[in-house]
């Protein structure tokens, strides 16, 4: 056996947590999004409902560093989805709403991404993987711009971002992870109809496919603010440990020198 072939499994070895979760996103994804193609409203819900129950599931077990970022992509990814999907109509869902299964989507969806770049599947392998996302991304922009039936314009233009994060971004490995598990969601989805692009980015007018190649960019600005509003809010949480005993002991200290002064007259 060749020592690349150990070495491949040695990182497969150390990472069957990470890509078991990975798994099961992309598994239950498909799964869910199959069933939803044809789905009533109310089986909607109540993939929304199981939904909300694997993304419980799989944070069992993960520091609580990762559930903020969690929840902090849940909260800006859902408002995001409320505010673009029904008045900017940029794509537009089987009952023109938010399926009850988008937010924990969405935090699952960032999971994935966040285990799969700690993984050392991914850390030994950074550099291939980076290679890889970006050549196919580029293979896919480029096939958007000039051959494909569907002009993807847009999409050519959101590549563009997304490789801006993967080479400048402070977090490159979850943007890579972003992309890989976003594109595949992203190709599920459509192909199923559970959602659809529109043909045109509203306010720019530029041409963008179904779905836009480099969509995996909106995913890795949800990343940043993940890893961003995590951090703040841990700041905080930390300036609030800090300042809450002294303010308290300041507290208490001036109210026993005034009682020792009183008694004192």
């Amino acid at each position: 056996m060749s020592s690349a072939t150990q070495t491949l499994r040695a990182a497969i070895s150390h990472s069957r947590r990470d890509l078991a979760i990975a798994a099961v996103v992309c598994a239950a994804g498909a799964i869910g999004l199959f069933l939803d193609s044809d789905a009533s409203l109310t089986l909607q819900n109540l993939l929304g409902a199981g939904a909300w129950i694997i993304l419980a599931l799989l944070l069992k077990g993960e520091p609580a560093e990762i559930r903020v970022q969690v929840v902090v992509v849940m909260l800006v990814a859902t408002a995001c989805e409320y505010y673009f999907a029904p008045n900017w109509h940029i794509y537009i869902y089987r009952f023109d709403n938010v399926p009850a299964y988008v937010p924990a989507a969405h935090g699952m969806i960032y999971l994935a991404a966040a285990v799969l770049a700690r993984s050392a599947l991914f850390r030994r392998h950074a550099r291939l993987l980076t290679c890889l996302a970006i050549l196919s991304g580029a293979a896919w922009a480029t096939w958007g711009v000039w051959f494909a039936e569907r002009g993807d314009v847009g999409g050519a233009a959101l590549f563009l971002i997304l490789v801006g994060f993967i080479l400048f971004g402070g977090a490159r490995l979850l943007y890579v992870a972003a992309f890989f598990i976003t594109t595949y969601l992203e190709l599920v989805g459509t192909h199923y109809g559970t959602w659809a692009w529109a043909t045109h980015m509203p306010v720019f007018g530029l041409s963008q496919a179904n779905p836009p190649s480099g969509i995996a960019a909106g995913y890795c600005v949800f990343d940043m603010a993940a890893v961003t509003g995590a951090s703040l809010l841990d700041k905080a949480r930390v300036s609030a440990l800090v300042r809450y005993p002294a303010t308290v002991y300041t507290a208490l200290t001036r109210r026993f020198a005034g009682q020792t002064e009183a008694e004192g007259e």
